[in-house]
């Protein structure tokens, strides 16, 4: 020990600049002296070395005063650290600290140069050859240097001589040592892997670390799941005020001297340990705070981890019956609470089986009969349990739901407004009724799914009359009574041609009764007089009656020879058909068709066949009656078709606010595969439902995926993929759909009388006008298709200014922009004579224009940014508007980008409440898109990022129209990337999408960007990690998509992708 402590020159230095061996040789003696040498310069023990080692190595050489001083502050340290030593006061006085400091570092800048002559040699000669790769002789710029210190100022050289960082001055990480660890245990485990810790630049080095492993290896990860190994936790101070749920948000100073950064806690414990403790926080929170739903469950989600960690499977299950109890617990405290409910109902599914739980199910909703949520889920999990799965049954459950929730509604409003008048419904009712649309899409998209589409159509137009044209009746009795008159009668429904309304019908039908009743009146005669001869009644009878039976049996006859004619002849058309399929009906049926175009074309006449039978059929005044045509087992397949009153009534439901009808419109609209524009938040649970049941893509995501193919396609050297909708829509179905374009269009028409004015369902009806009259989406028409609807539509109503956006904005799509921009100018040029609550409208028809013109020249020519400029000025300064003559000057910019300040500054009060609307979500966008036009991208995006600023997040997460906002602000971060850092555009992408994680939107956008700038593996990655979050259908098929557009693990993919989707609809219906 005493030679160790006298030779600390063995010692081996941190840095490789300290080394501790004379200074190599330009000439060396022999190869085993440089072969000693290398292994000397590769020797490194860890990053744990002493310190006081590192200085007494560095002591030897001739260091600037700066580390001469540092070296007495560690020696000063020391010595405050030995206890303390007292020493005979002199007489006479001592030198001052300054004089005695300066004459102590001479004496040791002369001991140091006695003691090692040598030392001082050049800092490059140092690093020589011997201590590198083979090739690597020297440093790149490697210079004598007269000094005795070097200071290394152009970084590290070992980055020129490698090309890379040195792999040897990484730092390499163990896991934690816990001091109960026994030395012996400690020293054979630094015994073992103590060979890793050296600088031996090897290649053998390469596979120790392999064998050995890093701290990411295998075998440190096992020993990191392993229940007994105690980590460092940090507690900060629990304080219970701050978790107290309360309506504001109290101010505490947190930045103080005594706060919790000094009472930070550090315990070395276990996973049993962590168990224990977070149940015993867990017990003290539910105990201080019973009605804190997010303590319970916290609580309940802590088992699921300490289930996880359990190898055994019975300690699984107690572990589960320990949640359940927690949940029963919490539920019994908080009986309303609809999460908790859930919460528990889901931990019994996992437990119980069907039966038990459907049971428990039935006597939750007993009690909280008005909870569309509680509804939703248990009309999923019943649907979703495939061996009680009927058809029948599902339908009973809708009924007791829709009934159950319509009787909660009118209850709701009875309760808000007792006296009856019409009066703004409140949220809670809105919301309720918003559920409840839900629940009656789902009951059509069932019906429609098991193959009763008649039934489907027949829900939809029952509906939609009884809820959004319904007569002045104060009782629902009455109202259902008069709609069963409705629905028997031989009167046009919504879609069909000449449909009026149910009202606008009774109003008509009264008109013509009350006629009659007139014609009657005006044709009676006084009686009196002898009127004829009178026969009986009975005699009568007794001659017309043979004649009418015998024309009925005729009737009956001919009926029968026509029914069994018809039937003769369907059966020829099926043997036909077979045997152009390549099937013969007379063998035998377990005959096997080997040829696929036998299976294509049989799908293809199915096809044919559904779109042939979804509209319901309509029943003749003189027809039979339902028990008669029951009874004729000829007629079935037609007696399906027919839709009758109770077939419905069971269904039926009055609505009352405004959005759940534009609710039910839209969603009808978007049901059979209207072109409709976004008309709610992506958020909400419509859009949620709608994309969970997803048959086919529509057009909205067909038409992003096809954008992200082109983008990914155009960007390949060898672009041999296929796309995502050319698989999922392969088949040309347009010509099939002419009949419910058709069907479309005048169920939208009839909905205008509604909701007059929206520029939501004119836009759709002018779509479905034009794909009723064309068979596929073709641009080069000289005349718009839907010209003509558009121009009927604006004699009726000419002050609807949307309207003429709308059809303007059709013309631009199919080339005339000429006319396009005739309507825009007459549009605009009329709005100072228009009534004042119209002229709100006018900033989404500037807008309009604006977008219209930029999009016609893409090139960005001087015109169009000029007329964009004159378009967006004239609404920023609110000058009366006239038509593109001329430049724009200065002074004219700056009026109207000051008025677009004042505008946009009046805007925060009342976003700040919540009242956003499109015409207000528009003028942002004017001014932004101004700001771009004239200054710049970077005064744009100031100008929608402060607009963000101006609403609550939470209100943002709802709003469709600040959605809209953030998509055009994330096309405006796209269209400029080229001058933008990717980490700017990445964070406003990551950041949409944890607001919006279901936008279509921001999912093309995600690939677009990644694809120009990141690696593959980074985006899959991004999607993973977003399917753990949020469960979205969108961001599957987008991940899908990307994977075939370049070409990647196609296969694995889509069987991967299928598997989570199957998963994803079982689990959510």
């Amino acid at each position: 020990m005493e030679e160790e402590e006298e030779q600390p020159t063995g010692t081996t230095s941190l840095f490789p600049a300290f080394v501790q061996h004379p200074p190599p040789q330009i000439f060396p003696s022999g190869s085993d002296n440089s072969a000693a040498a290398s292994g000397k310069w590769l020797s490194n023990s860890s990053f744990t070395i002493d310190p006081s080692v590192i200085n007494d190595a560095v002591s030897k050489y001739n260091l600037p005063d700066d580390e001469e001083e540092e070296e007495d502050e560690v020696e000063e340290v020391r010595k405050s650290k030995l206890p303390p030593q007292y020493e005979r006061v002199p007489s006479d006085g001592n030198p001052s600290s300054d004089e005695e400091r300066r004459m102590k570092n001479t004496r040791k800048k002369k001991r140091r140069k006695k003691e090692e002559p040598g030392a001082s040699y050049a800092y490059a000669a140092t690093l020589s050859s011997s201590s590198r790769k083979q090739g690597v002789s020297k440093w790149a710029s490697s210079t004598s240097n007269e000094k005795n210190y070097y200071f290394d100022s152009r970084g590290d050289r070992d980055n020129l001589a490698f090309g890379c960082i040195y792999r040897m001055d990484v730092a390499r990480y163990k896991l934690y040592s816990s001091k109960k660890v026994s030395e012996q245990k400690y020293f054979r485990w630094n015994k073992r892997v103590g060979r890793l810790e050296g600088d031996n630049d090897i290649d053998a080095l390469d596979t120790n670390l392999r064998s050995g492993g890093r701290y990411w290896s295998a075998k440190y990860a096992a020993i990191e799941r392993h229940k007994n190994l105690k980590r460092l936790q940090i507690h900060a101070p629990s304080n219970g005020a701050r978790n107290v749920v309360a309506d504001y948000i109290p101010l505490l100073d947190e930045i103080s001297d005594s706060g919790p950064v000094s009472s930070v806690a550090v315990v070395e414990e276990s996973w049993e340990d962590k168990v224990l403790r977070k149940t015993k926080d867990f017990n003290k929170t539910t105990r201080e705070r019973p009605q804190d739903e997010s303590a319970w469950l916290a609580f309940a989600e802590f088992q699921d981890k300490v289930a996880s960690m359990q190898p055994h499977k019975g300690a699984r299950l107690q572990t589960l019956e320990k949640k359940i109890s927690i949940l029963e617990k919490a539920t019994e405290l908080n009986p309303d609470s609809e999460d908790l409910l859930l919460a528990l109902m889901k931990a019994y599914q996992s437990r119980d089986s069907i039966d038990v739980l459907i049971r428990r199910w039935e006597k939750i909703l007993t009690s909280n009969s008005g909870s569309y949520t509680l509804w939703k889920q248990f009309l999923r999990v019943v649907q979703g349990e495939f061996s009680r799965f009927k058809v029948s049954e599902l339908r009973k459950m809708y009924a007791n739901a829709i009934q159950a929730l319509a009787g909660a509604c009118i209850k709701q409003h009875r309760q808000a407004d007792p006296s009856g008048n019409a009066t703004p419904v409140n949220p809670a009712t809105v919301q309720l009724e918003l559920g409840l649309v839900d629940v009656f899409l789902a009951l059509c998209r069932l019906e429609w799914q098991a193959g009763y589409q008649e039934l489907a159509t027949a829900l939809f137009q029952a509906e939609i009359e009884y809820s959004l044209f319904p007569p002045l009746v104060h009782s629902e009795h009455s109202k259902r009574r008069l709609f069963e008159h409705f629905w028997s009668s031989n009167g046009a429904r919504i879609g069909e041609d000449g449909a009026l309304g149910w009202s606008s019908w009774l109003e008509k039908e009264e008109e013509e009764r009350q006629r009659l009743l007139h014609e009657e009146a005006s044709n009676v005669v006084e009686e009196g007089g002898w009127t004829g001869w009178f026969e009986p009644l009975s005699k009568t009878n007794e001659i017309e009656m043979p004649e009418s039976a015998t024309e009925g049996d005729a009737v009956v006859e001919e009926l029968d020879d026509g029914s069994d004619a018809k039937d003769a002849e369907e059966k020829d058309d099926i043997e036909s058909l077979l045997k152009a399929l390549g099937i013969d009906a007379a063998s035998e049926g377990d005959i096997k068709i080997q040829d696929t175009k036998t299976w294509t074309k049989w799908s293809e006449a199915e096809m044919a066949r559904d779109f042939d039978h979804w509209m319901p059929l309509r029943r003749n005044s003189d027809g039979v009656s339902r028990d008669d045509a029951t009874a004729d087992a000829e007629d079935d397949e037609q007696l399906l078709s027919i839709i009758l009153y109770e077939d419905v009534s069971d269904y039926l439901f009055s609505l009352n606010s405004v959005e759940a009808r534009f609710s039910l419109a839209s969603q009808f609209i978007d049901f059979y595969e209207g072109r409709i524009p976004q008309w709610t938040c992506t958020n909400s649970s419509s859009w949620v439902e709608k994309t969970l049941s997803l048959e086919s893509l529509s057009y909205s995501l067909v038409e992003g995926l096809s954008k992200v193919h082109d983008v990914l396609n155009g960007q390949l050297s060898n672009p041999a993929s296929i796309s995502l909708e050319i698989l999922l829509n392969n088949s040309d179905d347009s010509n099939m759909r002419s009949n419910m374009m058709k069907f479309l269009r005048n169920a939208i028409l009839l909905c205008l009388k509604a909701f007059p004015q929206n520029y939501i369902l004119e836009e759709a009806a002018l779509v479905a006008e034009e794909l009723s009259n064309t068979r596929m989406n073709s641009t080069s028409f000289s005349v718009t298709p839907c010209r003509a609807l558009a121009k009927t539509l604006l004699k009726n109503n000419r002050q609807d200014l949307l309207l003429c956006g709308v059809y303007a904005q059709r013309e631009a799509f199919f080339g005339n922009i000429d006319l396009s921009r005739r309507v825009f100018d007459m549009a605009l040029s009329s709005i100072e004579g228009l009534p004042l609550d119209v002229r709100p409208n006018a900033s989404l028809l500037y807008f309009w224009y604006a977008e219209v013109e930029l999009a016609n020249n893409p090139s960005e020519s001087s015109d169009s940014s000029s007329r964009a400029t004159h378009i967006l000025s004239c609404l920023g300064s609110g000058t009366r508007y006239s038509p593109f003559k001329c430049q724009l000057s200065s002074v004219q910019l700056l009026k109207a980008r000051q008025g677009f300040k004042e505008r946009i500054k009046m805007l925060s009060s009342t976003w700040a409440r919540g009242m956003v609307d499109d015409h207000s979500a528009a003028l942002v966008c004017c001014a932004a898109l101004f700001e771009e036009l004239t200054t710049g991208w970077t005064s744009a995006l100031e100008i929608l990022e402060h607009s963000f600023t101006m609403v609550l997040p939470e209100r943002r997460r709802h709003s469709r129209q600040l959605e809209f906002l953030f998509n055009y602000y994330v096309r405006m971060l796209y269209k400029h990337h080229n001058e933008l850092r990717i980490s700017k555009i990445w964070k406003a992408l990551v950041k949409g999408l944890q607001i919006y994680p279901f936008s279509p939107h921001l999912h093309n956008a995600l690939v677009e960007i990644s694809f120009l700038y990141t690696s593959p593996n980074k985006l899959r990655w991004t999607f993973d990690d977003h399917c753990q979050k949020t469960q979205s259908v969108i961001t599957w098929l987008y991940a899908l998509s990307f994977e075939m557009s370049i070409g990647g693990p196609t296969t694995e993919y889509v069987d991967f992708s299928r598997g989570r989707w199957r998963m994803t609809n079982c689990t959510t219906r």
